[in-house]
Formats: structure tokens, C-alpha cells, sequence
């Protein structure tokens, strides 16, 4: 059976990932092994070099890396490696750094490969020893910069320190002259080792690997073991791990003494054993925040246990008899080796117990209960370790203290660190089948553990960990020992797999599946690793395809009842109710029966999410009932009795809809509603109805009162119950409406729609397009013309944005609900209608609202789009001759308009919705020039480009301003895309029209159209600012690039003359006087200033609001003037006019950035100045203090005046109507 959908797209960045990820696991060799060799080769020359030795050590990192996961694919070349890089630092003539460098680099090949491999391949003569130590002389143990050159010699002097000699033959004659004692080899290297002991890097690590072989050795630990031992534990006593010096010191320590009593031989240990767990446990390390520090004082304390205990395999542990592949795979007829499961029943004679071991197995006891993983998990394996070397009843006490663990008066930590103990005590046999009884039980609980911890839970790793333990077992035990418990725990496994919240949970109760469950491979190959990680799939799909192994249904309905269904988390009672309502056909007559009447009881708990869940589980099981009902001709009421159907009328009268939870319970009742109308209850004529009704026209009316965050769904939800209600209980045997509920229903509704609230209109705007078509029946004009009025934009609601696009909607799916049919318009869409339903749609492609979220009529404009195309389609599948050809035209050019603009999302939509009209099937009629259309766009780009990329969108786009019909709406939204803020959409649409631009050049008539059409956009939108601010910028980065040099020959060219003209009308248009009062510096500088006549320098905005956008204005009308100063004639002699005007303007900032435009100006249009007068005009622009005062910067404007050949300005007073005494002027 399918188990789930096609895979959704995903982007080119998840599949590179996932390449890599795939390749990172799949190499087969080392590739880059010349590379290496030519890096390492070429080190001698670029140390001196710090950007080539960084740029050498990074290239280097990225080779090692790569091999991460299958690091053993380095072994045959470590070799080369290595002895290329010992070279560099045996030679006696390699500088410092270069010595560095070359540790560096074998540090970063330890750390891919392992230090342990690495260890073997160092030299380790006994030539090698004196020279190791003589590098430590010149080591700095506080320099940071080079603690890998430490770390590395502290690793070659634990190998160097293993030579089969006494290491006193290499001290020869300690006395070199009368009187003075040369150190010996012994004590160097055990002055080393301490000293790195306690430093802050990494070293030392290194520094405890060379303790515990250098202490170890016959020679050594007879002189020097007891004086180390009594240096460490000195060192112990004194450190206090509350200050960072003593972590450090107490961390060296530690790992020091667990590695010497991990290598050392028990009969060396065992006399200190006692005395260091004495000093240990007056440490109090479980009191520590360190979690390194507990960490080895657990793996420490592990260690001396096994100290006290001799080392042997314990005779009484469980072993699994066969462990041949190749036996098992035999025929169960053919003679198979009987399996052998203890070896001993108990130890004849045991020796007694040492004292300390019992102490050991209480500090990993508590261990167990720490509150990192990495302390716990240390703990576990140590108490794996310990119960091997114990007797059969110690041992087993061991496994009960492990088994108290799981008490619910313990916390999570301790719950999973019992975990991980059972699961290495069942994986080392140590744990009986005689305990399985006991051990299974708790597992299980384990493996839906959670604990609701403030707004989320605890608990996943415990459930991990039960997963692994689960594992543990199905390969120790013979299928006979687990049978008895076989079935719960297949069922726990299965459960955790598909029905856990965690990811990683789900993961690895199905990796921990595969063993001796039923039908173990199936369910397998339908839960791996990959289809679970999907939540969703896993409730709704998965989980019914194992449903269909009768060992697994009633457990898994069971699970969802008792846990999920009340969980905290409300995405999964969700998933819980639509996966009962999918396992309800597995189980009919049992989720009937059984989970029907439990559920009926939990919507009266008093606990908010147990009531939320029942809720929506009686609902979808009731449907689903209903569903498996309908196929046999049967109604629901056959599987549901009276008491199960009298319970389901009464919940939505005893749940609390109001007050806290009111949200959730709200919505759950909706949810409920529609579907026990889908399900075609008796409930007809019941006084039920009404009260639902009432339910959800409360709802709708309350929308504002709800959190942001759920009203949508909860409308959503409301909407949908009221369409399933009307469906259902409206309408009478003959098909037709109630007279009286339709007049009172649509009044009321129609009434709201007027309501002050823009979500009541949102709630009632939806809940009008979701009625049936036998309600709308003879009110369609009427209900048509109140959704257009919300449509309708006044100054009131404004800000509606939202109930615009749900009125939007509603008139579309009103549409497509009454159809379309000639001569009735108070029935369906015809001619008499079709215009009215296409204006309101049309009008809302305008509706470019903004507020602090931004652009938020894009959201009517693309609902508007979705409404066009749902209307035109039905429109050319029905009557085709109602699609008039003014219309169509309408309706493509304001898409390609939105296909244009800059926001990804909706210019995706336009294009989609574009796409789909030209290449629908039935054409669409009236399409203008269908036929370049659809060269085009052909119809493979339907599914090829990606419109939300502006590199595939724009170039497409921008070939429409070829197309006259299309030009004008093009233009209009590419000048917003090109004079945009956001960089990608900026650079691929002015390349796009740049290259249109360019393919033009030599076609006057096309240059002259298009020239004209960008001045009709510029007119027609004046003083809009959404508009004209980024077509000032694109007109600005089109003079620039010599888009109109061809207009620039003639002189006084229409193109130009208008151009001036309009850039002069945006100035003087734009003022705000309410703006200009908000700065009073402002204000104060214009009183008693005079004004030129017919031109008003006001700016755009004030800077006290939208002062960017002002100055972003004025800076693009500048740069405009600029750039039109290469036309000839009056237009060049009016620019430097309005720039001389500009350069006394009231702002300083303007006056500065005007005389840095100009200068630029001059130095880029030669011509514009006389030669002789050139660098007097350069110096004035550049010289002048244009942030003066207006009468100092006024001077030396006219002065600019005189030698660019303009008029001066002149002064004139201005009266206004409210200050009749001010005047104002440059």
C-alpha cells in the first residue's frame, strides 16, 4: 500500500546537502593524496608567509575533514605523511615557526585519524628519547599559539617512553663535573608529565596518555608510582573546584590516575586503591557544576572497583548460544546447536568482596541520577563492568538497586540512567531472564515517559534510552526468553516509532525494532529512518499500515486514547484525533464500543487539553464511523447507540467556550459541528441546531477578542462548521432553502459586514462565501453587493486590509457557487452581473495599503488575482461570450503588472495566475497577443521556472514591454521592482530592462513609445510616493546608462521638455505643512524667506517622520537634474536653473548634496561649463560651506549663476492664508 505522498520540491541548497552528506559516506579511497603531498612539501616555503601558511594550514583542514566519517581511509598514507612532517622538525636548520607548523598539521591529522592509531607511527627508538626531551626545553607551556606543538611531543614521549630498557642505561654518568648532578632521563619525564598536568590547553590530555605508560612500566612504578600517586592525591586535597586553577589541576588529576589504574596491572594498583577512593570521596566531586569533573571522578571510581575485583568473566552470565550468521541461516529441519544460557547456575566459591566495592557501586549508583548524560552514561558502563566481576547475588542486588531507579518519585535523569544501566547489563548478559519479569515493565513505562515541565516536557531521552535498551535485549536473549514478552514490548516499539512527538525517539524505536518482533521487517521497510522523521506521515500514514497487523491496532487506538489525546502539546491531540479517526476502519466495532464512551467521559475532565482532545477525537472518529457507515448504505446510528448519540448533542452545552481555554474549545466545538453534520446525525428540527448557530455567530463575531496566532485557524474552522450545518440541517426534502432561516441568516450576516471590527467583517465575509447554493438562491445580487461595499476603500477603514481579502475570496467562492446562467441575476453570474463581480475584483488590483506589518494590500491584490482567474475560468468553461475583450485586457495587463513587481511571493502568484489563463483549456478569449504570448511563455515554463527567483523571473517579464497593450502595467510594476531596496530584485529587473533597452536603441519608433509610455507612468502618478521615489531612481540608473542618448542630439526634444516638466511638478506638489511644523528647526529657517516665483522648494517629508524616504526623494530628483543636463537646449539651461535653486533649499543637506552632484556634474558633461570658467565653478562647488547660513550660501550661489550663464534667482514674498506676516523663499 502507499504510504505517503510525492515528496514535496525541495531547494537546490537540501539537495546539495544531502549530496554531501552522500558522498562524505561513500568515499572509497583517499583522492587527494598528491595534493597532500605537494602541501606538505611546499611548507619550507611559505612559513614566512603568514597569509600563504594560513591559506596552506586552511586547505589542508578541508582535505582532513573530509574524511570525518571514514577516517581509516588515511591509514596507508599517515605513514608518508608523518615522516614528511618529522623531517621538518628533526632538521636542525628549520626555523621555529616552521616546526610549528609542521605539528600543526599532524595535530590536525590526529584529529581525524584518532591519537591511538596515530601513536603507533611515531619513532620510538631508544636514539628518539634524548631528542624528544631536549624539544621540551624550548616550549612555552602559556603560549597559546602553539599548543599543538605540546600536545603532539607529549603524545611522541608517551611512545619514545615504552622502549624495553631500563630507562637509568641512558643516563650514562649523571656526574659531569665535581659537585653538579646531572637530571635524570626518569625524572625529566616525569617533571614533564606533572607539569603538563596542570595546564589550561589541551596538553593536557597528552599529559595524562603519557602518565599512565610511563608510570606503568616495571622500572618506573618501582621508584617512582607511590611518589606520583602521593603528588596527585596532594594535588586533589589542595584544589578546590570552585575556582578555575583548581578545575584545571583537579581535571589533569583525575584523568592522570584513571588512565594509571585503566593500564596498570591489579597487583601494582590494588596497594593505593583503597587510599585514592579514600581522597576521592573527600573531593565531594557530585557537588561540582563541572560535568567534566564528575564525569572522571565516575570513570575513576569505575576503575578503582575493578581494581578491588580480580579480573575474570563471570560463570553465571547469560549467554546467547548460536552466534553464527551462517547457522542461523540454516532450515529450522537441519540440526542446529542447542543453545546454551547459563554456564553455571551460581559460583562455587566466590572470594569475598573487598570492602571499597561496595562503596564504588554506590557512587555509580548516584551516578546514575546526575543530572548530564555524559556522567550517567559513564556511571551505566560502569556498572556494566562492576556486575561482571561480582558474584551471581551481589550482582543481582546490583540489578534491583539499577530496577528502584525507575520510581516516579525519581526524576528524568535518574529514569535514564537506569535505563542505560539495564540496557548494558542486558547487552553484557549480566542481567537474568529470571529478571526480565521485573525489568520489562519498567521498560515499557520508560518508553512513553513525560513529564510536563512549564510550556514544554521532559522526558525524550528516557524514552532513547528505553529505545536501547529494547535493542539490547532483542540481540541478548534467545527468542524462547523473550516470548512471554514479546508482544508488549513490539507493541511499546511500534508505538514510540510512529506515535512519539520526538524525533529522535521515533528513530530509534524503529532501528530498534528488528529482531525477534512480528512482522519486524515489514513494518520496518514502512518506518525507517527517513519516513519517520516526518510527524505527520507517521500518525496518518504509517500508522495504518501497521494497524493492519491485528498484534498491533488495539494497542496503538489504546495508546492514543490514554496519552495522546490529552497530551500538552496541541499539534498532537490533533494528529491523535485524525489518526483515530484513520484507525477507526481497522477497529469498528471496538472504537465503538470502546473508545467511543472513554472518550465521551473525557470531555468532561476538568483538564483543559484532555477536554480539547476528546473533543476533536469524537468528532473524527464519529465521521469516520460515519464514512465506514456509507459504504455499506448504512447510517452512523448503527455503530453509535442512543447513549453515545444523547452525549454527543450535550458536549457543546457542558465544555466552557468562554473564558481561559475558550480559544481551544471554541475551535474544537466547530470542528465537531462540521463533522457530526457530515455525518448526517438525527439531529434535524432539534433544538441543538440553534444552539450551534448561535456557537459559531458568536465565534465569527468574536474573532477580535482571539489571540493573532489562532484566529485564522479558529475562523477557518468556524467557517467550515457553518457551510457542513447549512448543508445538513437548511435545507428541505425538495432542495430548496427554509424561507425564514435563509432571510435571517443572510440579514444577519449582511448586517455584520458593517461592523466597526475588521475581523467580524473577516469572520461574516467568509462565513457568507462558505453558504450553500440553496441559501444564496435569489439573494446572490444582494448579498454580492454587501461584500462589494467591503471591498470599497474609505478613509474609516483604510487599514481593512484583511477584510478586503476575505471579501475577496468570498465573492469568488460565492461564484463558483451559484455557476453561471443566463437572464438570472439573483440566481448565478450572467451578463447582467459579470461586470459588477469583475470591477470589485479589478478595483482591489490597485489596493497597495501599508502599515507596520508592511504591505498588507498585497494580500488583497493577490486574493483579488486568485478571484480573477477562478472567475475567468468559469466563465470560459461555461459562456464564454461574457469574458468581453476590454475586460480580458484588463485582467492580463493588471497580472503582468503584479508578475513585475518586487515581492517574490506575489509576483510568483501573478505569474502563475497569468500562465494559467493564457494556457487554460478551454482558451480563454480576448487574450491580447496571445499568439507572441505564447512564445513567450511557453507552456513548459508552467512547471520549469522558478517565479520566485528574480534571475528567472525578470528576464521573461521585461520581453511584455515589447507588446503594446502590456507596456504601460509592465512598466509600472518593473520602475518599483528597478528602483527597489532589496539588492537580488534590484540587479536581475535592471538588467532586464537594460537589456530590453539595449535591443531597442536602433528602433527610434520602439525607443519614442516606450519614452512616452514612462512619462504617461510618471503623470499618472505624481506625488505618489509608492511610486514615483523608485521611478525617479530608475529614470536616474537609465540617464546614467545612456538609455535616451538618442533624444540628447536633438535639441528641445519632447521627451526631455516633459521630463523636466514632471520632475519640476513632483517638487513643487510635494509638501506637507503638518510635517514641516513637526521640525522646528526647519520652520524657523524659512520664517521671513522669500520663494522664486513658480517653484516651492518644500520638501518631500519632514525628518522628523519619514525623513529617509524624503531625502531619498530629493536625492533622486537631483541626480535627475544631473543626469538631464546632457540634453540640449532650454531643458539644459532649466536644469541648471532648478540645481542654482536647489543649492539655497532650506535643508543643508540638500544644499551639500546638490553641490556634490553638480560637481560631479561638470567634471562628467564637459560641455555644460566654458573652459575658462571651469575651475572657478569647481572651486566654488567645492570650497563654499553649503551647511552656512542661507545669506553666505546665497552669495556665492549667484556667483555660480554668473558663471554658468543662468538668471539669478530672485526673491518674492509668499503669503499663505494662516501666517499672512511670514514669507518664505531661497
Amino acid at each position: 500500500m502507499a504510504l505517503g505522498d510525492a515528496p514535496a520540491a525541495r531547494g537546490p541548497d537540501e539537495e546539495a546537502e544531502d549530496d554531501a552528506l552522500a558522498r562524505g559516506a561513500a568515499l572509497e579511497a583517499f583522492g587527494e593524496s598528491a595534493d597532500t603531498r605537494a602541501l606538505l612539501g611546499r611548507l619550507r616555503e611559505v612559513h614566512g608567509d603568514r597569509a600563504a601558511r594560513e591559506l596552506a594550514e586552511e586547505r589542508f583542514r578541508v582535505i582532513m575533514d573530509k574524511y570525518q566519517e571514514q577516517p581509516h581511509l588515511l591509514d596507508p598514507h599517515l605513514e608518508w605523511m608523518m615522516n614528511l612532517l618529522l623531517d621538518m622538525v628533526r632538521d636542525k636548520t628549520s626555523p621555529t615557526a616552521l616546526m610549528h607548523l609542521a605539528f600543526k598539521f599532524l595535530y590536525i591529522i590526529t584529529k581525524v585519524r584518532g591519537y591511538k592509531i596515530f601513536l603507533r607511527l611515531f619513532p620510538h627508538e631508544v636514539a628518539d628519547v634524548e631528542p624528544v626531551l631536549d624539544m621540551f626545553a624550548g616550549q612555552d607551556p602559556k603560549d597559546h599559539e602553539t599548543w599543538e606543538t605540546r600536545y603532539m611531543l607529549l603524545l611522541w614521549l608517551s611512545v619514545t617512553c615504552l622502549i624495553p630498557f631500563d630507562l637509568s642505561r641512558l643516563d650514562g654518568n649523571l656526574l659531569t663535573q665535581p659537585g653538579q648532578a646531572r637530571m635524570s632521563i626518569m625524572d625529566r619525564i616525569l617533571q614533564i608529565a606533572q607539569s603538563y598536568l596542570v595546564v589550561s590547553d589541551k596538553a593536557r590530555d597528552a599529559a595524562a596518555v603519557l602518565v599512565s605508560r610511563f608510570i606503568t612500566r616495571p622500572d618506573v612504578k618501582q621508584q617512582k608510582m607511590a611518589g606520583f600517586l602521593d603528588w596527585s592525591l596532594c594535588t586533589l586535597a589542595c584544589s578546590s573546584f570552585q575556582t578555575l586553577e583548581g578545575v584545571i589541576a583537579i581535571d589533569g588529576t583525575l584523568q592522570a590516575l584513571a588512565q594509571i589504574f585503566k593500564h596498570g596491572k591489579r597487583e601494582d594498583c590494588l596497594p593505593y586503591a583503597a587510599t585514592v577512593l579514600q581522597c576521592l570521596d573527600g573531593c565531594r566531586l557530585p557537588e561540582s557544576n563541572q560535568t567534566l569533573l564528575r564525569k572522571l571522578g565516575v570513570k575513576l571510581v569505575q576503575r578503582l572497583g575493578l581494581t578491588f575485583l580480580k579480573p575474570k568473566v563471570a560463570a553465571w552470565r547469560y549467554q546467547r548460544g548460536c552466534r553464527s550468521l551462517a547457522a542461523n541461516l540454516q532450515p529450522f529441519t537441519q540440526q542446529r546447536p542447542e543453545p546454551q544460557t547459563l554456564l553455571v547456575p551460581s559460583d562455587c566459591h566466590e572470594d569475598d568482596v573487598p570492602e571499597g566495592v561496595e562503596s564504588v557501586i554506590e557512587q555509580l549508583l548516584v551516578g546514575l541520577k546526575d543530572k548530564d548524560t555524559v556522567v550517567r552514561w559513564s556511571a551505566a558502563k560502569g556498572i556494566g563492568r562492576m556486575a561482571g566481576r561480582l558474584p551471581k547475588e551481589l550482582a543481582d542486588d546490583v540489578v534491583g538497586s539499577v530496577l528502584d531507579c525507575f520510581s516516579f518519585q525519581e526524576t528524568d535523569k535518574a529514569w535514564h540512567g537506569g535505563c542505560l544501566a539495564l540496557a548494558e547489563l542486558g547487552r553484557r548478559g549480566l542481567l537474568l531472564p529470571s529478571r526480565l519479569a521485573e525489568a520489562v515493565p519498567v521498560v515499557l513505562k520508560a518508553l512513553t515517559y513525560e513529564e510536563k515541565r512549564g510550556a514544554c516536557s521532559v522526558g525524550a531521552n528516557v524514552r532513547d534510552a528505553a529505545c536501547y535498551v529494547c535493542w539490547s535485549f532483542a540481540r541478548a536473549y534467545e527468542p524462547q526468553e523473550l516470548t512471554p514478552f514479546v508482544t508488549a514490548i513490539s507493541s511499546a516499539l511500534v508505538i514510540a516509532a510512529v506515535f512519539d512527538r520526538n524525533v529522535n525517539c521515533r528513530r530509534a524505536a524503529s532501528v530498534s525494532f528488528l529482531g525477534t518482533f512480528p512482522h519486524g521487517i515489514d513494518i520496518l521497510t514502512a518506518a525507517d529512518y527517513f519516513a519517520v522523521g516526518n510527524r505527520a506521515n507517521c500518525f496518518l500514514v504509517i500508522s495504518v499500515f501497521i494497524a493492519g497487523f491485528p498484534e498491533y491496532t488495539r494497542p496503538m487506538i489504546d495508546h492514543l486514547v490514554t496519552m495522546k489525546v490529552s497530551h500538552w502539546d496541541g499539534v498532537i491531540r490533533e494528529l491523535a484525533a485524525k489518526a483515530l479517526s484513520n484507525l477507526a476502519p481497522r477497529a469498528p466495532e471496538y472504537s465503538a464500543t470502546q473508545v467511543f464512551p472513554r472518550l465521551l467521559s473525557m470531555t468532561r475532565s476538568p483538564d483543559l487539553h484532555t477536554r480539547h482532545g476528546a473533543v476533536l477525537a469524537c468528532a473524527e472518529v464519529a465521521y469516520a464511523l460515519h464514512r465506514l457507515a456509507a459504504r455499506e448504505n448504512r447510517p452512523v446510528t448503527d455503530y453509535l447507540d442512543d447513549k453515545a448519540v444523547q452525549g454527543l448533542k450535550q458536549i457543546h452545552q457542558q465544555v466552557r467556550v468562554q473564558g481561559l481555554g475558550g480559544e481551544l474549545m471554541r475551535q474544537a466545538v466547530c470542528i465537531l459541528i462540521e463533522n457530526l453534520s457530515l455525518s448526517k446525525m438525527p439531529f434535524k428540527g432539534d433544538t441543538i441546531i440553534d444552539g450551534w448557530q448561535w456557537l459559531i455567530n458568536d465565534t465569527l463575531r468574536s474573532l477580535h477578542l482571539i489571540s493573532s496566532h489562532a484566529r485564522q485557524q479558529l475562523k477557518d474552522a468556524a467557517v467550515s462548521a457553518l457551510a457542513a450545518l447549512c448543508s445538513e440541517y437548511y435545507v428541505k426534502e425538495t432542495g430548496e432553502a427554509d424561507p425564514a432561516v435563509q432571510e435571517g441568516l443572510i440579514g444577519q450576516y449582511l448586517a455584520e459586514l458593517q461592523s466597526p471590527e475588521e475581523m467580524t467583517r473577516c469572520g461574516f465575509s467568509s462565513a457568507l462565501g462558505a453558504l450553500p447554493g440553496f441559501l444564496l438562491k435569489g439573494r446572490f445580487q444582494q448579498v454580492l453587493a454587501g461584500l462589494r461595499a467591503v471591498t470599497l476603500t474609505s478613509p474609516e477603514d483604510v487599514s481593512f486590509a484583511e477584510s478586503r481579502r476575505d471579501a475577496l475570496k468570498a465573492i469568488a467562492r460565492i461564484c463558483q457557487t451559484v455557476g453561471v446562467k443566463a437572464g438570472a441575476p439573483d440566481e448565478a453570474v450572467c451578463r447582467e452581473n459579470v461586470s459588477q463581480v469583475y470591477g470589485a475584483l479589478l478595483g482591489c488590483m490597485g489596493d497597495y495599503t501599508t502599515d507596520s506589518r508592511g504591505d498588507v494590500g498585497a494580500w488583497v491584490r493577490e486574493a483579488a488575482m486568485t478571484g480573477l482567474m477562478d472567475l475567468t475560468l468559469l466563465l470560459g468553461r461555461s459562456q464564454p461570450e461574457l469574458v468581453e475583450a476590454h475586460i480580458c485586457e484588463q485582467v492580463m495587463c493588471r497580472v503582468a503588472q503584479q508578475a513585475s513587481e518586487k515581492i517574490d511571493r506575489f509576483r510568483a502568484h501573478a505569474a502563475g495566475v497569468f500562465l494559467t489563463l493564457l494556457h487554460c483549456d478551454p482558451p480563454t478569449p480576448h487574450v491580447p497577443h496571445r499568439g507572441e504570448l505564447e512564445k513567450i511563455f511557453p507552456r513548459s515554463d508552467v512547471a520549469s521556472v522558478n517565479w520566485n527567483a528574480p534571475s528567472q523571473a525578470f528576464p521573461r517579464v521585461t520581453q511584455l514591454l515589447g507588446l503594446p497593450a502590456y507596456r504601460y502595467h509592465v512598466l509600472l510594476g518593473l520602475v518599483v521592482s528597478v528602483g527597489g531596496l532589496t539588492e537580488s530584485t534590484v540587479r536581475h529587473s535592471t538588467q532586464s530592462l537594460f537589456a530590453y533597452m539595449k535591443g531597442i536603441q536602433r528602433d527610434p519608433q520602439a525607443l519614442e513609445s516606450f519614452g512616452k509610455t514612462l512619462l504617461q507612468v510618471f503623470e499618472d502618478n505624481l506625488l505618489n510616493d509608492r511610486v514615483s521615489v523608485p521611478l525617479l531612481r530608475t529614470l536616474d540608473q537609465m540617464l546614467a546608462n545612456g538609455c535616451f542618448e538618442v533624444f540628447a542630439v536633438e535639441e528641445d526634444h519632447p521627451f526631455c521638455v516633459k521630463l523636466l516638466a514632471l520632475c519640476k511638478e513632483e517638487i513643487k506638489r510635494s509638501k506637507d505643512v503638518q510635517k514641516l511644523q513637526s521640525s522646528i528647526a526647519v520652520a524657523a529657517s524659512r520664517r521671513g524667506a522669500g520663494v522664486c516665483v513658480g517653484v516651492s522648494l518644500t520638501p518631500l517629508k519632514s525628518r522628523a517622520e519619514g525623513g529617509a524616504v524624503a531625502h531619498a526623494g530629493w536625492a533622486c530628483c537631483l541626480r535627475r537634474f544631473c543626469g538631464m543636463v546632457q540634453f540640449c537646449g532650454a531643458v539644459r539651461r532649466q536644469v541648471l536653473l532648478q540645481l542654482c535653486l536647489l543649492l539655497c533649499h532650506p535643508f543643508p543637506l540638500i544644499r551639500k548634496t546638490t553641490a556634490s552632484r553638480a560637481y560631479e556634474m561638470v567634471l562628467t558633461y564637459s560641455d555644460v561649463v566654458g573652459a575658462d570658467a571651469l575651475d572657478e565653478v569647481l572651486a566654488v562647488l567645492s570650497d563654499t560651506a553649503w551647511d552656512a547660513k542661507l545669506p553666505a550660501v546665497r552669495e556665492q550661489r549667484n556667483r555660480l549663476c554668473d558663471l554658468l550663464g543662468v538668471p539669478r534667482p530672485q526673491l518674492v514674498a509668499k503669503v499663505t492664508l494662516r501666517h499672512p506676516l511670514r514669507t518664505t523663499g531661497t
